[in-house]
């Protein structure tokens, strides 16, 4: 074969490749311009309504519990990892000393009722005394009045009016000692009963600060929880303030998610959230909210808050810290703990809500303290019904009304026309 006929021959090849070659490159251009359409409509439609991070993580409540007395610890009733309930005695302190200053306390307290008693009682005492001297002192004015009327016929010596008058003088004077005695008395105890003597509420507090410190001894779980952190030992010396264990409500506890300030624009209070952790996988979807944001973002809040007016300054972005509270039924049947990382993704799409000033404010309280001041005032209320006793004057529930207008002491008038 000549030269000219292989050349004829060989010379479709090339057309054919560069053909292959352009339609290979119209589907990539094709699938690279369906991809950036995708992209778009996808960013577009989804995308720009979603702002994600993976720098999250659980938090919650450590509850701390500390003593508020001083004492040896004799009871360890909890340990790590166990659970607790609310008021379930964790820590148990000797309360030799307390039991004693208590004692002391409730008989100060009964001897307190029993003296204010006698002062109720010493009103009828001196009311009787006044009673009795008004009684003297109008029997010596009708004997100065007899021997006043007899004096004139002069049966009567001038020495024995005067002794007349003299005794009129003297239960004159005993009325007005007896009168003073029954308003001394009375001061002490008008407008008033036992209970409420000023006397019987002075060694009542001290009863109830004794009881309360005696209480104190037993420390109860504030929540209910998980135990974490026990450091204490029996046989321990504590003194008020000593962290001896902590307590983690795991029910409770929430995520702080630390988004970049670029990210931040549009997120709102309310915004609905889904969470992924670690520790279960993509498998368990997580639904919260956004509750709230910090006031500050983490180096601002640092140990060490970094000095951006040196002249080394280098610009970095700055995270802050977003609350986001998770729904109660998903997390009794997923539990989190403190510290695990969490995957989250807020929809910012609905931006209605609002930023820092619409915030919720959350209350925490515990009720098991409570219930020392009820017992103690019921240990009151037991001390002085036992020694007030049943009857007499100052038991009754209102204020005890004595009848000084019933006692009037003469006049000088009524003296002057008798002498």
């Amino acid at each position: 074969m000549s030269d000219s006929q292989q050349n004829a021959a060989a010379a479709p090849a090339p057309k054919t490749s560069n053909t292959k070659r352009r339609v290979l490159m119209s589907l990539i251009v094709l699938v690279v311009i369906i991809a950036a359409v995708a992209y778009g409509l996808y960013y577009f439609l989804v995308a720009r309504f979603h702002e994600s991070t993976d720098d999250a993580y659980v938090n919650g409540n450590i509850v701390q519990i500390t003593p508020q007395v001083v004492g040896t610890v004799i009871s360890v009733n909890a340990d790590d990892t166990q659970t607790v309930k609310m008021g379930d005695p964790l820590v148990v302190l000797d309360p030799a000393d307390s039991k004693v200053a208590l004692d002391q306390a409730e008989a100060n307290l009964a001897q307190t009722v029993r003296q204010v008693r006698t002062l109720f009682v010493n009103d009828n005492q001196y009311q009787a005394q006044v009673a009795l001297r008004q009684s003297d002192l109008s029997r010596a004015q009708d004997d100065l009045r007899r021997r006043l009327t007899i004096a004139q016929t002069g049966a009567i010596s001038g020495e024995e009016i005067s002794h007349a008058r003299d005794a009129v003088r003297g239960a004159q004077a005993s009325l007005n000692a007896a009168q003073q005695e029954l308003q001394s008395n009375r001061s002490l105890t008008s407008n008033t009963t036992i209970a409420s003597h000023p006397n019987v509420l002075a060694a009542a507090a001290k009863v109830r600060d004794s009881y309360i410190n005696y209480a104190r001894n037993t420390m109860p779980a504030p929540v209910t929880g998980y135990v974490a952190k026990r450091s204490v030992q029996v046989g321990q010396r504590v003194s008020p303030g000593t962290p001896l264990m902590a307590i983690v409500p795991l029910n409770g506890v929430w995520i702080d998610a630390n988004f970049k300030e670029v990210q931040l624009t549009h997120m709102r209070i309310g915004q609905p959230v889904e969470l992924t952790a670690d520790v279960y996988g993509s498998s368990v979807v997580f639904h919260g909210k956004v509750i709230g944001f910090s006031a500050g973002t983490g180096s601002a809040f640092s140990l060490l808050p970094a000095q951006n007016a040196t002249g080394n300054w280098i610009k970095v972005v700055q995270r802050l810290p977003v609350r986001i509270a998770l729904d109660p039924q998903e997390l009794e049947k997923h539990p989190l703990r403190i510290g695990l990382s969490m995957n989250v993704d807020v929809s910012i799409k609905d931006e209605n809500g609002g930023q820092l000033g619409a915030a919720p404010n959350t209350v925490y309280q515990t009720d098991v303290f409570a219930k020392y001041g009820d017992q103690a005032d019921a240990e009151i209320a037991r001390i002085i019904a036992a020694n007030e006793g049943t009857s007499g004057p100052g038991t009754g529930n209102g204020p005890q009304k004595t009848s000084k207008e019933n006692v009037q002491p003469a006049t000088k008038q009524d003296l002057a026309k008798l002498m």
